[in-house]
Order: structure tokens, then C-alpha cells, then sequence
């Protein structure tokens, strides 16, 4: 059994494709694969992480806390009046959950250090207290090497050592920014990249997605 946790360095980045990505590629190789989001967004735009992996992938997932505003949970949740779980309920819940499956990826919200709890608690918190693997999604173009590189110090800082990068879209004709970043995001953060999504990856038919997953990984 394996834990992996999508974390990115900003929202937007494509987290969500990422995720899809890696799932697609392990149920590919034969694995029982969950993905969960421990805490999802945006309900009230119709938002839903999960359900779009789903949608692309097929595998199984399962959206635990969802809140109705595209704000950070602890701040949707304030807004809302509601109480929601603590990180290490969360972590206590994959935790348990793994020995069901081959792998369990933990898709986060947002950046790395976004409040998922009312008391401060964040994604690096269920990656330190699950003993999970990190992946850190990054965009392509202009900033992310700062993006990139503070996420993966704030990891490290936690004692936690980032797997891979993958770069969440990149264009089919990549701007000079985007073709230095492929060779500088390694040398800055020290972490490999590992795939790279192609722009508009997430709107291909399921089909096509599923198929074409693997080939977007570098190994």
C-alpha cells in the first residue's frame, strides 16, 4: 500500500489534471487506486474535484468535507457556520483507508500551507502525518521557479522530501519562460520533474485521457 499526496504551488496550476494523471497511469499498471478530497470548494459553481477525476479516469473516489464558496475551507467554512473535521481526523481516515488499495492519492486544496481545518491545519500536515509521498504540481511559465522552489523549502523544512514536480499545462508551443523552466525547475528545487500535462489536457474524451495518461510521465 502507498499514500500520495498532489499538493501545487498555487491554485489553478492544473492539481486536478495531475492527480487524474497519476491515477490513470496506476490503474493502467493494474493497481486498486482511491483518490480522495479530503475537502472540496466551490460547491455552489458546481465545483467538484473528485467527480471530474472520476469523470476522466474511472477510478474510485470519495469527496469527504464540501463547502459551498471558492475560498479557502477554513475560510469557506467560517462563512458557512459550519464545524469541519480536523487535519488529523483527515490523516486518520486515509490512514485507515490504505490497506484497502494499492495506492490512495490525496488530492489537497489550493497551495501547500491553505488552512483545510480551523485550527491551522494544512496539507503539509496530512502529508507529515501519513507518511505519504509528495508530488508538487507548478505551472510553466513566469514565477514559477519562486512558486516552485518555496513549496518544496516548506516541505523540506517539515522533514518531508518531495518526490517529483509535474509541470500541470504545458503549451503545445512553449514560450521561451516555459522551455528554460523544464531545466530549471530541477536545478533550482533539487526535485525531478517527472511529467509533463499537456495544455487542455482535461477536456479530451475520457477515452483518449485514460490512453494517453502514461505517455505524459517521464519514466
Amino acid at each position: 500500500m502507498s499514500i500520495l499526496v498532489v499538493t501545487g504551488t498555487n491554485t489553478g496550476v492544473g492539481k486536478t489534471i495531475a492527480t487524474a494523471a497519476l491515477a490513470a497511469r496506476a490503474a493502467a499498471a493494474g493497481q486498486r487506486v482511491v483518490v480522495v478530497k479530503p475537502a472540496q470548494t466551490g460547491a455552489v459553481d458546481g465545483d467538484s474535484d473528485a467527480r471530474e477525476i472520476h469523470r476522466l479516469t474511472g477510478v474510485e473516489v470519495q469527496e469527504w468535507t464540501v463547502l459551498q464558496e471558492p475560498l479557502a475551507p477554513d475560510t469557506a467554512a467560517g462563512l458557512e457556520g459550519v464545524q469541519i473535521p480536523r487535519v488529523s481526523e483527515y490523516a486518520a481516515r486515509i490512514t485507515a483507508l490504505a490497506p484497502a488499495y494499492d495506492l490512495v492519492i490525496v488530492e489537497g486544496a489550493g497551495g501547500l500551507l491553505v488552512r483545510l481545518d480551523a485550527e491551522g491545519g494544512t496539507v503539509l500536515d496530512i502529508a507529515a502525518q501519513t507518511d505519504a509521498d509528495v508530488v508538487v504540481v507548478c505551472a510553466a511559465g513566469l514565477g514559477t521557479l519562486n512558486h516552485t522552489e518555496l513549496t518544496v523549502q516548506a516541505l523540506r523544512a517539515r522533514g518531508v522530501e518531495p518526490v517529483g514536480l509535474i509541470i500541470g499545462s504545458m503549451p503545445a508551443s512553449p514560450g521561451l519562460a516555459e522551455r528554460l523552466n523544464r531545466d530549471d525547475l530541477p536545478r533550482v528545487s533539487g526535485v525531478p520533474v517527472i511529467a509533463e500535462i499537456p495544455e487542455g489536457a482535461g477536456t479530451v474524451a475520457p477515452e483518449e485521457f485514460r490512453t494517453s495518461a502514461s505517455g505524459w510521465f517521464n519514466d
